[in-house]
């Protein structure tokens, strides 16, 4: 039972909604597959059992993952920010995204294999964006925009003014 007023839902191809979801599931802590709903009868582009959605939770956030079809496609207008601690965790989920047949963007962020797109986004980097003294933040923003995973040993050095 959906208890939020509001839910993320996510339009997958057909059949594609429960892989995402046990895929997340088994990348990120807090996070797991929920109910599926099937079709109680034959619709226009499925039939009576065919999954219509499947509930999930990814890092502690609801999502229902909706067996839509091709009509539609995900774009870079919509992200998913994930804020890591360290390098270890960036990378984890970085090389668990791209590495599994999604592929890399800039500046952080990457696409997994459905087309959504995600920001694996290091705390450190949103502060030193974020630093008072102006000049350190433009270099952590230029050091940034040269990237593709982030860095935070780079990101650092720019933000203390080394290279």
């Amino acid at each position: 039972m959906l208890t939020s007023k509001i839910l993320n839902c996510i339009w997958f191809d057909r059949g594609e909604a429960r892989k995402a979801a046990e895929f997340y599931a088994s990348v990120f802590p807090d996070s797991q597959v929920g109910k599926i709903t099937t079709a109680p009868a034959d619709f226009p582009s499925g039939k009576e059992g065919d999954e219509l959605t499947v509930g999930f939770t990814v890092l502690g956030m609801p999502f229902l993952g909706l067996n839509g079809g091709p009509e539609f496609k995900p774009n870079e207008s919509v992200s998913f920010q994930v804020m890591t601690e360290d390098q270890a965790e960036t990378d984890r989920y970085w090389n668990a995204i791209v590495g599994n047949g999604g592929s890399e963007s800039a500046c952080g962020w990457c696409k997994d294999r459905w087309g959504f797109s995600w920001q694996i986004t290091p705390r450190r980097l949103i502060e030193g964006i974020a630093d008072p003294d102006r000049a350190a933040a433009k270099r952590v923003m230029e050091a940034m925009m040269q990237m593709r995973k982030i860095d935070i040993a780079t990101i650092e050095a720019a933000r203390r003014g080394g290279s």
